[in-house]
């Protein structure tokens, strides 16, 4: 690391969040480019042997091939690392990838994993069905019951993991509780803040060991790619993911790197606008005589109103919410949208809605969906960037009023 660069890192971490979003991780090449530049490179050349040997033992600072980093993808991680407040992130090539090398780096055959039992389909798949499959003992509860959580954790519990807000019913987990309760036990809390973002929910702050996003959604925000990242000390992404990732290959590319670059410089004025849409329509639903419930954190109604405006400072993106009438009204009203896209994806520009129960939770069975609260009439809107009353008006007319 040069004399300039080690300034520079300084000077970034007194910035404020806007700041870092738009200039955070910079690495100017010879030509000075005021963009970041995009190296589409799968290797590098080094000047000597023993040049390429010094950097190979880690004694001498450099890229050495793109699985292992690129200075593309090392602005991305140095940026989204200064937004969390984490020591350091590595950057995969999808959020589930994050999700997987979180788990996998940290653990050995016979450790024991709690985790919640609300959490994205694929995210359930490796906790329900793979961990369990290469000799990891789990124990899923409901992550709204602490005394759940106090009973499941052992002596050899070695990680716990939760989304909150969960996807799609927007449970909300005392973050600070939990890592309590891991760290007495010597276990590792690992928090998918997908839906928060970094802006809006601080889980690092809270006692989480580890963070991790699917930076397809907000942090890109406009359906371009795919992405993911993993944040924690220095020491764990050294120690114990490095390695993992090094070896098993999710690696980000570097064209993917820059879009998401792109994406955290407007991360900010998005996530705002996208908020306080959700808030207005998230209050018009709840007063709509054909809707039977709705789930946003932001609303009083919410289960834990109180517990999410203490971790969040505002209520996310996403409104989940059921229609009379299960299945075939859900159905229907899908539909009639004209502007609102069916789609599984979320955090985008455009706003999109998807029915859980046949797309993202569809591999459970009716019992299992049941005990998560995803009936057959809910479906989950991700609020986007348009004008909230055309938003508006397209529910309202597919709502049929």
């Amino acid at each position: 690391m040069t004399h300039d660069r080690e300034q520079r890192e300084k000077l970034e971490e007194k910035w404020r969040p806007a700041t870092r979003m738009a200039r955070g991780g910079v690495r100017r090449s010879s030509h000075g480019e005021t963009n970041e530049a995009m190296f589409v490179t799968s290797g590098f050349v080094y000047d000597s042997a023993a040049e390429a040997e010094a950097r190979f033992k880690g004694e001498k600072d450099g890229f050495i091939y793109s699985r292992f980093g690129n200075p593309t993808v090392a602005m991305f991680e140095r940026r989204l690392a200064l937004l969390e407040g984490a020591e350091a992130c590595m950057a995969t090539s999808t959020g589930m990838a994050a999700v997987y090398a979180s788990l996998m780096s940290q653990l050995r055959a016979g450790d024991h994993v709690v985790a919640s039992r609300a959490l994205f389909g694929s995210c359930l798949y490796i906790v329900s069905d793979l961990l369990p499959r290469y000799g990891f003992d789990v124990t899923l509860i409901d992550g709204t019951d602490l005394n759940q959580w106090r009973a499941a954790f052992r002596p050899e519990t070695r990680c716990a993991f939760l989304e909150t807000p969960s996807n799609p019913g927007l449970e909300i987990i005392d973050v600070e509780a939990v890592a309590e309760m891991a760290h007495a036990v010597d276990a590792r809390l690992v928090v998918d803040n997908v839906f928060a973002t970094p802006l809006l929910q601080p889980t690092l702050k809270f006692g989480a060991d580890i963070v991790v996003y699917s930076a397809t959604k907000h942090i890109d925000g406009q359906g371009r790619c795919l992405g993911g990242a993993v944040l924690s000390s220095e020491g764990f992404i050294q120690e114990k993911l490095l390695p993992y990732l090094r070896h098993t290959g999710p690696s980000l590319s570097p064209f993917n790197a820059w879009l998401l670059l792109k994406g955290l410089e407007t991360l900010e004025v998005r996530v705002e606008r996208m908020c306080v849409n959700a808030l207005k329509l998230a209050s018009f639903l709840e007063n709509h005589d054909s809707v039977e419930r709705v789930l946003f954190p932001g609303l009083q109604s919410h289960p834990q109103h109180a517990l999410a405006m203490r971790q969040m400072s505002a209520g996310g993106s996403v409104v989940s919410f059921s229609i009379s009438g299960g299945k075939s009204a859900a159905f229907e009203f899908l539909d009639r949208l004209c502007i609102i896209d069916i789609s599984n994806n979320l955090g985008d520009a455009k706003s999109l809605i998807t029915h859980p129960a046949t797309t993202t939770h569809q591999r459970l069975k009716p019992e299992e969906r049941a005990v998560l609260g995803i009936g057959d009439g809910m479906v989950r809107l991700s609020v986007g960037l348009e004008d909230v009353r055309d938003i508006q008006d397209d529910l309202s007319q597919a709502l049929g009023s």
